[in-house]
């Protein structure tokens, strides 16, 4: 009976060679928001300003009110942003090469040249090569290489912010970390990184709204005068975050409540930044992407400067001067994020190393292949 009631099979038709057959279609690239674009250009920018104001600071108060204000959002800002796009990170071996190619290779070159850099422009030929000591840019690289590959743990965790703002109030009071990796920034910087990973899209849309942009206009006022009265008063080095309390010759009790205190303060500031950061494509968005390599290129000239003693002008120091060195940091820090600067410096910053791994896509094919040879040759 069974028999009876079984439909013919029916065999589809062998396709004509001759009939042109339809293509894959191939996913569209992902569209860049130019609002995210705009605010890495700007958060470059101060921060190169804020080196450059950084010699400026013991004969002018403006540029050390500035200065403090800058550092107290700058790279909150940047780490922000960092952790928002790498919610996608999950350890799968793509993002892996990505994160080695992109971040571990970057710090060993830069850490490298860096190293030689020091030894000629500042005639120091012992000054010995370190990967495990970070000097001067080359911290943030190391961090966003530890901040990443935790990242699969703070995505399963229940509260993930208070417990990276408990790690961080801890590295606070703990002088025995070292200067490994520098492992005090990692771990004090590490809540902005947990914070943009928890951020969503509407979050973006809160800030960028008109009454935000509204309210930040006298915040960031109160900022700057609270700045100009804090200047000469307060230790620079707390918004480093690279010391314990007690490596600042502070109680230890200070350095939760200052951990706690500077991350409403930046989180603040970073909430004004973002509220005026336009979201349209302007002149500058296009160098969004490579600010990577406008913040470890002016590394050299921002040291450079010090080497070789460019701040000894008396006119520097004036006025006129220290616009001029403003607009100077901001023109520099520009040319150095454009395209013919990262297509001359492409094989540092994003090298391709594909003789370094493995091909995922061959080896899964041949797995693949041989399991189906397998399955035929018992059949």
């Amino acid at each position: 009976m069974a028999d009876t009631l079984r439909l013919p099979r029916v065999q589809a038709p062998a396709p004509d060679r001759h009939t042109p057959q339809p293509q894959p279609v191939r996913p569209a690239a992902p569209k860049r928001d130019s609002f995210f674009d705009n605010a890495k250009y700007l958060a470059i920018v101060l921060v190169a300003m804020g080196h450059a104001w950084e010699p400026l600071r013991d004969d002018s108060r403006a540029a050390a009110a500035l200065y403090v204000a800058v550092y107290t959002f700058h790279m909150p800002a940047f780490i922000v942003i960092s952790g928002y796009f790498s919610k996608s990170f999950d350890a799968g071996p793509g993002r892996l090469r990505r994160l080695v190619t992109g971040i571990a290779v970057p710090y060993v070159l830069f850490e490298v040249a860096y190293t030689l850099f020091k030894r000629w422009a500042d005639d120091d030929p012992t000054y010995p090569v370190s990967l495990l000591d970070p000097w001067y840019l080359t911290w943030f690289l190391g961090a966003l290489f530890i901040w990443r590959l935790t990242t699969p743990l703070w995505k399963v965790l229940r509260w993930p912010l208070p417990i990276a703002l408990a790690i961080a109030a801890l590295a606070s009071i703990s002088p025995d970390i070292g200067d490994d990796l520098d492992l005090q920034r990692v771990l004090q910087f590490l809540p902005f990184f947990v914070l943009g990973l928890c951020m969503k899209p509407e979050h973006f849309r809160i800030v960028r709204r008109r009454e935000a942009r509204v309210l930040a206009l006298p915040t960031a006022a109160m900022a700057l005068l609270f700045a100009y009265w804090a200047a000469p008063r307060m230790n620079a080095a707390w918004f480093y975050r690279r010391d314990s309390a007690q490596e600042l010759a502070a109680p230890g009790w200070t350095g939760p409540l200052m951990t706690l205190a500077m991350f409403g303060c930046s989180l603040v500031l970073v909430a004004c930044f973002f509220a005026w950061v336009p979201g349209r494509r302007l002149w500058f968005t296009a160098l969004g992407a490579g600010t990577l390599y406008g913040y470890l290129l002016h590394g050299f000239l921002a040291k450079g400067s010090r080497f070789w003693d460019w701040y000894e002008h008396d006119w520097i120091h004036q006025p006129l001067g220290e616009i001029t060195v403003t607009l100077t940091a901001a023109t520099v820090i520009t040319l150095l994020c454009t395209p013919p600067v990262q297509r001359l410096f492409r094989f540092a910053m994003e090298p391709k190393m594909e003789w370094a791994f493995k091909d995922s896509r061959r080896s899964r094919g041949g797995r693949h292949a041989g399991s189906t040879r397998r399955t035929r040759s018992t059949t």
